[in-house]
């Protein structure tokens, strides 16, 4: 039950991301002006060729929030939220009162929400993520890419810890992005510039088992316990936010942490034990869509 905003967890990793991100738009503004852009109607946010069902509900989870604002660091896995104020000035100077995504943020939101695939934030954190199932050069173009794999730019192709924008690819050389700030969640040509740096496939990724729903821990070192309460020690800690594939929860010990009082707990088959609904990811206390225990 997570009602805390999320930050950035430092001010080195902001101001790197400020400067990567300024960087970036500049050259992509300089091929395709964003700025006279026309979002597309949600209707023309679609895949273009054929692709999983998990890959398009990728394309079908971003395409949902064409029209919303850009935000410079706005965004979650539950969906549009204020950002921060740009440093660099600009259209971005006043992102804190503008309620959106910015590219990460859309591409998380979409990989959460349609497929239950966790990515880490940051698109440089992105394009090196672990998980990917496929990677995709510069040099191959987009022949090899379907619907639902993640476009990347970056200010050197050849190092993914550069790279400053990411896309959602929905075939026949088209994306949805959320680009700058100034503009909307849209599609757009794929831009083959000079600091395109190939793809990668997220699709075939773990899945939830039959009969659980995924939600995400927020916090470290979360305790599971081996009942619906404090009172037997910790069989297991969770470090960091971790996707948990939650099968039931109940109404047990109510718990008073983080400034947050709740008495639901969900049971975790993967680990055999319970976790306060209190540190799942969502903002309801009585998680939606999952049945009681």
């Amino acid at each position: 039950m997570r009602r805390t905003p999320r930050v950035p967890t430092t001010t080195a990793g902001l101001l790197l991301a400020a400067t990567m991100t300024f960087t970036g738009t500049a050259t992509a503004a300089a091929t395709t002006p964003a700025a006279t852009a026309t979002p597309a109607a949600s209707a023309d946010c679609r895949s273009l060729a054929p692709a999983p069902a998990q890959a398009q509900a990728v394309v079908d989870a971003a395409c949902s929030q064409i029209g919303v604002p850009y935000s410079w660091g706005g965004g979650s896995i539950h969906g549009p939220t204020y950002g921060q104020d740009y440093p660099g000035g600009g259209p971005g100077a006043h992102d804190s009162q503008v309620k959106g995504f910015d590219c990460s943020h859309l591409v998380q939101y979409a990989a959460w929400q349609g497929a239950g695939i966790a990515l880490p934030e940051g698109s440089w954190n992105q394009a090196r993520w672990s998980g990917a199932t496929a990677r995709f050069t510069a040099a191959q173009g987009l022949a090899p890419l379907r619907p639902g794999d993640l476009l990347l730019w970056g200010s050197n192709p050849a190092d993914p810890g550069t790279v400053h924008h990411i896309a959602v690819y929905l075939g026949d050389g088209k994306m949805v992005e959320a680009r700058e700030s100034g503009t909307r969640v849209m599609v757009s040509d794929v831009r083959l510039n000079a600091q395109y740096a190939g793809a990668l496939r997220i699709v075939g990724a773990e899945q939830p088992p039959a009969g659980t729903k995924r939600f995400m821990t927020w916090g470290t070192d979360v305790s599971l316990r081996p009942e619906p309460g404090t009172r037997k020690p910790a069989v297991s800690l969770l470090p960091r936010p971790t996707p948990v594939d939650v099968l039931c929860q109940v109404h047990g010990e109510q718990v008073s942490a983080e400034g947050h009082v709740n008495d639901g707990w969900s049971y975790l088959p993967k680990y055999k034990a319970w976790i306060s609904n209190i540190y799942i990811d969502h903002p309801d206390a009585w998680l939606p869509g999952v049945p009681t225990c």
